[in-house]
């Protein structure tokens, strides 16, 4: 049997790095999606994968990234982030716009693009991270959650129009991930992205990485459609218990 594929995009940090290393480790040859191509270049060679730049808010970028890939088995869409924490009434549009077209169209370019590879092969799985933002709302998130709410309908929407086909579909769910998330969120504001975490343990990348894999190396006929996952600390998006 051959080796089995799987594209992580936003391969080049945090949980889509986590996630190549551990699909390595249970055998994938892993193709790494991103646009810092020096990072996941290091990553290819730590993994024997396939690293190629991708842009998900390019559908050049796209098309030129799966038209390189020839044959997919698992698609893990991970690329995505926020920009900003205002309320409504100070919203910078700017700023939803980046995360609407990385989060959701982002996900639906590289999904449209790869379904008919995964289809093909006979045995295909798109798993999406979402977010708990994409369930919940809170103050001063609204265009993250908007765009993650989207994001995991549209995610939950293909399992129903693709079934029957030989494509599981699952929906990763995380809630506070320790990873580069709130620094790139706060635009490099590194000691206000560390009080998010402070005064409890939050998730780490490979903790999620973990349950990728697992979701991954199922057998075909076991479809875990929606996996959500927290710290013991967290309650939901906006409640923790802090020490």
């Amino acid at each position: 049997m051959s080796m089995r594929t799987a594209v992580i995009t936003g391969a080049s940090a945090g949980i889509g790095a986590a996630t190549a290393r551990s699909l390595a480790q249970a055998g994938f040859h892993v193709v790494l999606g991103a646009r810092r191509l020096d990072r996941i270049e290091a990553l290819a060679e730590e993994t024997s994968g396939t690293a190629l730049s991708l842009d998900v808010t390019d559908a050049d970028s796209v098309a030129s990234f799966t038209d390189r890939i020839s044959e997919c088995h698992v698609l893990v869409n991970n690329a995505g982030g926020a920009k900003g924490l205002e309320r409504v009434d100070a919203a910078d549009e700017e700023h939803w716009r980046w995360m609407w077209e990385t989060n959701v169209l982002g996900t639906m370019r590289v999904t449209k693009a790869l379904l008919p590879k995964l289809v093909a092969s006979g045995d295909g799985h798109v798993i999406t991270v979402t977010s708990i933002a994409g369930h919940e709302v809170y103050d001063g998130g609204s265009g993250y959650t908007s765009a993650k709410h989207a994001q995991s309908a549209l995610h939950r929407t293909l399992r129903s129009e693709h079934l029957g086909d030989p494509v599981r579909i699952t929906e990763i769910v995380p809630g506070a991930v320790e990873t580069e998330f709130s620094v790139n969120r706060f635009d490099g504001d590194t000691d206000r992205a560390a009080k998010v975490y402070q005064g409890y343990e939050p998730l780490t990348a490979d903790d999620v990485a973990d349950v990728i894999t697992f979701a991954a190396t199922r057998p075909s006929h076991v479809n875990l459609d929606q996996i959500v996952m927290k710290p013991r600390a967290q309650l939901n998006g906006s409640r923790f218990h802090r020490e």
